[in-house]
C-alpha cells in the first residue's frame, strides 16, 4: 500500500505539471485522472487506462449531443447518467464511469461544446491516464520473496497438522485447538492472491512458467487443505488406541517431514501401500467399537491416498510431464 501511495503521488504530480505546461484547463483534473488510473499491477493498469479512456470518450460523445440538443441544464446531467451509464455497464466499461463523469462535468462547467474544448478534454485524459500507465509500468514490487515465505510457512503448518494427527492417533485423549489448520488456510489463500499479482505484473521477457509455478503450487495446497479437512473428520472418530492407529500415526510422522520436500518423494505412498496389505492380513474386529474405529482409520488411509495423488499430479505438471 505504501508503494502505491508513492506511485499515485508521483503520477498526479507529473500529470499536473504536464497539463499546466501545455496549457490544458483545468490542469488539476489531469492529476485527478492520474490518481484514478494508478493500479496494483501492470496488467490492471493497462486495462484500467484503456477502459477509462474509452468510457470517457463515449461519455464525452453522449454529453456533447445532449448539451447541444437540450442546453446546459442540471437535469441534462441526470439524463446523461440515465442514458450513458447503462450503456457503459453493458459494454464492460463500468470502471470508467467516474472518469467519464469528470470529463462531462468539465463540459458542463464551460457551458459550450467546441472542437477546442473536446481536444482539451481528450488531452487531459491522455496526460492523466498516460502518466498513471507510465508509473504503473515503471515499477511494481516483486512477489518472489513473499511467495517463498508463504510456501515455507504453509509447509511448516502442514507439517504441524500431520504431527498433531499422529499424536491423536497414538493418544485419542489428546486435545488440539486446530490453530494450524486456520493459519494454513490463510497462508494458502494469501499465496494464491500474491501469485496472481505476480503474473499480472510480469514484464516482457520474464519467465511466465516460473510465475505459473507459484499459482499451481498454492492451488495444489488448496486442494490438499480440503483433503486434510476430510482426514481430520476421520481422526476425530478414533476414540480408542489401537495398533492400526499406531501404524497410521507412523505414516503421518513420515508425511510431516516429506511435506517440506521440494519434490514428490513417494516414501509415504510406498508405506501406505504396504500398510493396506497388512490391514488385510489382520484379524477381524472383536467388537463393534473396534470395528467402527478401524473403519475410520481405513477411511483415513483412503483420504491420505487422495492427498498424495494431488501432490503426485502437481509434480508431474511442474516437470512438464502429462498429469494422470
Amino acid at each position: 500500500m505504501g508503494i502505491r501511495v508513492i506511485k499515485t503521488a508521483l503520477a498526479a504530480l507529473a500529470a499536473i505539471y504536464t497539463a499546466s505546461t501545455i496549457g490544458l484547463d483545468p490542469a488539476l483534473s489531469a492529476g485527478l485522472l492520474a490518481i484514478l488510473g494508478v493500479e496494483v499491477t501492470r496488467k490492471r493498469g493497462l486495462q484500467s487506462a484503456f477502459v477509462r479512456f474509452v468510457a470517457s470518450a463515449l461519455g464525452l460523445f453522449f454529453a456533447s449531443v445532449l448539451f447541444a440538443a437540450f442546453g446546459f441544464h442540471i437535469w441534462v446531467i441526470s439524463l446523461f447518467i440515465l442514458i450513458a451509464f447503462p450503456v457503459m455497464s453493458r459494454l464492460a466499461l463500468k470502471d470508467g464511469i467516474t472518469t467519464s463523469a469528470v470529463i462531462v462535468f468539465h463540459v458542463y462547467a464551460k457551458s459550450e461544446v467546441t472542437a477546442a474544448l473536446i481536444v482539451n478534454e481528450v488531452l487531459l485524459l491522455l496526460v492523466g491516464l498516460g502518466w498513471a500507465t507510465v508509473v504503473n509500468m515503471l515499477y511494481m514490487p516483486r512477489e518472489d520473496r513473499n511467495l517463498a515465505t508463504l510456501r515455507h510457512r504453509t509447509e511448516s503448518l502442514f507439517s504441524g497438522i500431520f504431527g498433531q494427527m499422529a499424536r491423536t492417533l497414538r493418544d485419542p485423549a489428546h486435545v488440539w485447538d486446530g490453530v494450524e489448520l486456520i493459519e494454513a488456510g490463510d497462508a494458502v489463500e494469501e499465496g494464491i492472491r500474491r501469485a496472481e499479482l505476480a503474473l499480472e505484473n510480469r514484464v516482457p521477457g520474464q519467465d511466465a512458467d516460473e510465475l505459473r509455478y507459484w499459482r499451481t503450487y498454492f492451488e495444489m495446497r488448496r486442494l490438499q487443505m480440503e483433503s486434510i479437512s476430510h482426514m481430520l473428520v476421520r481422526v476425530s472418530l478414533v476414540y480408542e488406541k489401537l495398533p492400526q492407529g499406531e501404524l497410521a500415526a507412523e505414516l503421518f510422522d513420515l508425511l510431516a517431514d516429506e511435506v517440506k520436500s521440494d519434490v514428490y518423494e513417494g516414501v509415504v505412498e510406498r508405506h501406505l501401500n504396504e500398510l493396506g496389505t497388512r490391514f488385510k492380513q489382520m484379524a477381524l474386529p472383536a467388537s463393534r467399537d473396534e470395528f467402527e474405529i478401524r473403519a475410520a482409520i481405513l477411511e483415513l488411509t483412503h483420504e491420505l491416498h487422495r492427498y498424495l495423488h494431488i501432490a503426485k499430479r502437481w509434480k508431474k505438471r511442474r516437470t512438464g510431464q502429462k498429469a494422470e
